[in-house]
């Protein structure tokens, strides 16, 4: 049977855009080696990735431009997909077998594959159709250059993608909105462990900064868990698992976590605006077994106390009318 596997040959997608690389990005494998880049052109020069702002129904004409470094003619294939948050925090794009229903179906190369000559580049037209009834609010997917071969050893082919992310805005009403779900609190080992879901329930990519907190009876002895890392920047409708440790929290029966998000939202200028805090609530009872097990020690000598002071009292009481008894006898008088 022969399975078919995707390998990426080189860091690309939104890594270009997230960490601000302005130089092509490269993957090379033996005698095969090709560069993809941003076209220069109205939009600019020596971008990072692509950012449109269009509205419904609108339009983008752009290229990416591929270059062959090896020594052979080569020829890739070129397409389109919608991008995803992986479970590492990276932005990754469908490959070609899957269903793309944004940026990956309205993207349309000139053409399928590209050919390339030894040394040589060649500009990569796209054009970006935004459907009229188009949903506003952010999308991101990527145009991809791929290469498959075989791999005779493995029985397997091999697919090396390289392309270049795109961030796309369609124009309306902006709503962006994180949601904190299943909030829970318990412990583990020591200490506290909270978890929760952020869900990106509005139409804007959203990342934020978080706080987390629990805190016993009425608010009391509350400990915070210190810094916690941001969750990578959501897509509308994508959930990100978060689980923070809190460090010394007392087992003191009822307790409170709660969980603050401060939404952070990025215009097309790379600004960043913070959105009112979303915060969330959960409850747990722990049973704080060395206090409870001290309470029924000191129950158990209370008792223990008492019955030993009845007991004594109940011996001299006995003492005493045993001796008044044989006084009365010693002086003739029955009781």
């Amino acid at each position: 049977m022969r399975l078919r596997t995707t390998a990426t040959a080189a860091v690309v997608l939104a890594l270009l855009a997230a960490i601000g690389l302005a130089t092509p990005a490269h993957a090379q494998d033996g005698d095969v080696a090709w560069t993809v880049r941003t076209a220069s052109n109205s939009y600019g020069s020596d971008r990072s990735s692509y950012s449109y702002a269009v509205n419904p129904g609108g339009q983008v004409k752009d290229a990416m431009v591929v270059a062959n470094r090896g020594k052979d003619p080569l020829t890739l294939a070129v397409y389109a997909g919608d991008g995803f948050t992986t479970g590492t925090g990276q932005l990754d794009l469908l490959t070609k077998d899957k269903k793309s229903i944004g940026i990956g179906a309205w993207l349309h190369a000139g053409g399928a594959t590209v050919t390339v000559a030894p040394g040589q580049s060649a500009e990569v037209p796209f054009t970006l159709d935004v459907p009229g009834n188009a949903t506003p609010g952010d999308y991101a997917g990527g145009v991809v250059t791929a290469l498959a071969q075989p791999d005779q050893a493995q029985g397997i082919t091999v697919e090396r993608r390289l392309g270049i992310a795109i961030k796309l805005r369609v124009g309306g009403a902006l709503h962006p909105a994180l949601a904190v779900e299943r909030l829970a609190v318990h412990f583990d080992g020591g200490d506290a462990a909270v978890t929760y879901t952020i869900h990106n329930t509005g139409n804007a990519i959203l990342s934020a900064d978080q706080d987390v907190s629990v805190a016993g009876p009425f608010g009391l002895l509350r400990t915070g868990a210190g810094t916690v890392q941001a969750p990578p920047q959501l897509l509308p409708g994508e959930t990100w698992q978060v689980t923070v440790p809190v460090h010394g929290v007392p087992r003191a029966g009822w307790l409170t976590a709660r969980a603050s998000l401060t939404p952070r939202l990025t215009d097309a200028s790379g600004s960043t605006t913070s959105l009112p805090v979303v915060t969330a609530e959960a409850r747990t009872v722990v049973v704080p077994w060395l206090w409870l097990a001290g309470l029924l020690v000191l129950i158990g000598l209370v008792f223990l106390i008492r019955y030993l002071l009845r007991r004594t009292k109940s011996r001299q009481d006995a003492r005493v009318r045993e001796a008044v008894e044989k006084a009365l006898q010693a002086g003739g008088v029955t009781a």
